[in-house]
């Protein structure tokens, strides 16, 4: 099983929403946008020119051409052609761009900018959305990696370019592959050493993980789940809170609760039928857990993931 994979598609479900802005294209140095705080994550790359990015309060980063900024929980931030440059709100720069007098247009050599935002629902827990960092610069990938990228890239710069049948639909589909590109060239690039994305690096740990996503009906214990990372009991237990950030039974009860919400919004089972999916024989006793932890009872999550 890919456990990332896994993870995303649980995410995918009426969760992301992927927008892509249109092309930014600016005079060289003389340009600066500044983004504010939001639940979306932003991403931007570089095609052409000089760019620099500064989330708030820290020290401006220069990104060269093809590489990319993800700020995965939309920490405020400042894009600019100089670190020096006075900034604008992303609002008046959209709001001067929809109204056909653009700003910061020039004789001298242009920047070009690609950029878009992932807007994930709040109500998706998970530490692999919590283990991201504030944020991350995709500087070097493997050639597999910068081939797709690029390629993607092309074909979604070519749908900017002009709007064409199912445009918004083919941009919000790229950006799904962008996000996962990111996530996978951010594992390979980085020394992770603690968090969710160091446990999907640890062949131990996403042993016992992948065991959990791929069977949540059954009865784990502790002992099998140690026996699966090929570890003692109490150093699995260690290495996996290091790691995950919550205990092996915390995060099985929750990823139940994650893939019963989905059972839920996408299929007709009865309560019953989507608790025994995830490891619950008395319907009585998941759909107390399942308002502990949701909030509501299953079948009120059910008649509002309808609306």
């Amino acid at each position: 099983m890919d456990l990332l994979s896994d993870i995303l598609e649980s995410i995918r479900l009426r969760k992301l929403k992927a927008v892509i802005y249109p092309k930014i294209t600016v005079s060289k140095n003389s340009w600066g946008i500044e983004v504010p705080q939001d639940n979306s994550s932003q991403f931007w790359r570089l095609l052409n020119g000089t760019c620099y990015l500064r989330i708030n309060g820290e020290t401006a980063i220069k990104m060269k051409e093809g590489e990319i900024f993800f700020i995965p929980h939309g920490a405020s931030h400042q894009i600019s052609g100089n670190p020096k440059n006075k900034c604008v709100p992303a609002a008046q720069y959209g709001k001067a761009l929809r109204n056909g007098t653009p700003l910061f247009k020039g004789s001298d050599e242009e920047t070009v900018l690609m950029g878009g935002h992932f807007e994930i629902d709040p109500s998706f827990k998970h530490p692999f959305i919590n283990s991201l960092p504030k944020l991350m610069h995709i500087t070097t990938m493997q050639s597999e990696l910068c081939f797709w990228l690029n390629n993607v890239a092309v074909f979604m710069n070519d749908e900017i370019s002009e709007e064409k049948a199912g445009t918004r639909v083919i941009l919000a589909r790229l950006a799904d592959i962008i996000f996962v590109l990111i996530v996978r060239a951010y594992i390979n690039q980085e020394n992770i050493e603690q968090g969710f994305l160091m446990a999907l690096k640890d062949e131990r740990i996403s042993s016992s993980l992948k065991s959990m996503h791929e069977f949540p009906e059954k009865e784990w214990t502790i002992e099998e789940l140690a026996t699966r990372a090929g570890m003692s009991r109490s150093l699995y237990c260690k290495e996996f809170k290091r790691s995950v950030g919550e205990t092996p039974m915390s995060y099985l009860t929750n990823w139940r609760i994650i893939k019963s919400k989905e059972f839920l919004s996408a299929t007709k089972e009865n309560i019953s039928e989507v608790a025994a999916k995830v490891g619950y024989q008395s319907e009585a006793a998941f759909n107390r857990l399942f308002k502990t932890k949701v909030g509501v009872t299953p079948a009120i999550y059910r008649r509002n993931s309808l609306v």
